[in-house]
């Protein structure tokens, strides 16, 4: 199930245009939910204002589920995705809320007030910061890293690191971090624990990177291939 909290004009080169729908009608496609689909997990995504971050965390505080927070705050053409006033709202008032934060480098730093992470250990450190902020675990994604694809995991008591070969996809990709924030929740409502859900969706998303080199659509950062795994039978 789908809530919409904003809406792009956007292509694979930029986004052009955002329109956000008014907070209380957020939390009336929230309401809608959860009055008819038994929830077990939530991914957050894109919220575009406080207002509206605000709405989804004054209904997602009277629920006991999974939430998965991804702090989108730009696109990967580098377009802001949120007003000014947004990074504080989810500082203070999702991130309590949720079991899992999933920032890049720059979003991480954003919300810890510190320095862009250069290494695995600074996001050791940017992580612990963010814990401190009050989420039971925090994922620092170190995609935009020269090295390997390394993440960082930390639940307060040690570090994970989930590293993967970096994917030569003939150009730059749209959407990883969304994609590895949704797959953790889809597989923490299916019941895996949190360290195995952070696993098995990082390999859904190096595939779905490695079947992507063969998709090209447009003429900017391409999309992944979600369908990787239906691909043989959808050809056939």
């Amino acid at each position: 199930m789908a809530v919409v909290t904003a809406l792009t004009v956007q292509n694979t080169q930029r986004v052009l245009r955002v329109h956000l729908p008014p907070a209380d009608f957020v939390a009336a496609e929230i309401d809608a939910v959860f009055d008819d689909i038994d929830v077990h997990a939530v991914k957050i995504g894109m919220l575009g204002s406080s207002e509206i971050a605000r709405a989804v965390a004054d209904r997602l505080k009277r629920k006991s589920l999974s939430i998965i927070l991804d702090p989108v705050l730009a696109a990967t053409s580098g377009n802001a995705l949120g007003t000014s006033d947004l990074v504080g709202v989810l500082r203070d008032e999702l991130m309590p809320l949720a079991n899992l934060v999933t920032p890049n480098l720059l979003e991480a730093a954003r919300l810890a007030d510190q320095p862009v992470p250069r290494d695995v250990e600074e996001m050791q450190r940017i992580a612990e910061r963010l814990h401190g902020l009050g989420v039971p675990a925090v994922l620092v994604k170190g995609g935009h890293l020269a090295a390997e694809a390394t993440d960082v995991l930390f639940d307060g008591k040690s570090h994970r690191r989930f590293t993967s070969p970096r994917v030569d996809t003939r150009g730059e990709t749209h959407g990883t971090g969304c994609t590895l924030a949704a797959a953790i929740a889809a597989y923490g409502g299916k019941g895996l624990s949190l360290p195995d859900a952070v696993k098995a969706a990082k390999k859904y998303v190096t595939e779905a990177l490695r079947a992507s080199r063969d998709l090209r659509v447009g003429h900017g950062a391409a999309p992944l291939d979600h369908l990787y795994g239906l691909r043989p039978r959808l050809d056939g």
